[in-house]
């Protein structure tokens, strides 16, 4: 079993910094203010993860890839949880000689075998919840009384 782990800061508002085991902290903000909101940073997310299987497939074809995009676009129910409903996710590889079955098969492996990403929603991961509540330490206020 792999575990992955993150941890998200408050910071004010809607807004977190998130940090995952890498350490690399991320910015979101519930109301895209200051950061992209949670539900961008799924699409993200699989942006970053169908692309790096392609990328990497098409290296190990040998082929001569100059530039590759990974556009992600999801459609959100309007009721909550406003859950995403359909997403579409396009291709875009720029190259030498690229052969079409290959990407097609580079395709194919990350959605059916290799994005984590794209395979967490479909097969619909069991989520517990616990919680913890910490006793702050009191503040004088200007007033001289604790907050």
């Amino acid at each position: 079993m792999y575990t992955k782990e993150a941890t998200a800061l408050w910071r004010g508002g809607l807004m977190f910094e998130a940090k995952s085991n890498s350490g690399f902290p991320v910015v979101m903000d519930g109301d895209a203010k200051a950061g992209v909101s949670p539900m961008e940073m799924l699409v993200m997310g699989l942006a970053g993860c169908t692309g790096a299987d392609v990328i990497d497939i098409l290296r190990k074809k040998r082929q001569i890839v100059t530039a590759f995009e990974v556009h992600v676009t999801g459609q959100r129910a309007d009721e909550h949880p406003r859950k995403y409903t359909a997403i579409e996710v396009t291709y875009i590889v720029t190259g030498h000689d690229i052969d079409p079955e290959a990407v097609r098969r580079a395709i194919e492996l990350s959605e059916t075998k290799y994005c984590s990403v794209s395979a967490t929603p479909r097969e619909a991961a069991s989520i517990t919840s616990h919680y913890e509540i910490c006793e702050a330490e009191p503040t004088a206020s200007p007033t001289g009384y604790a907050v």
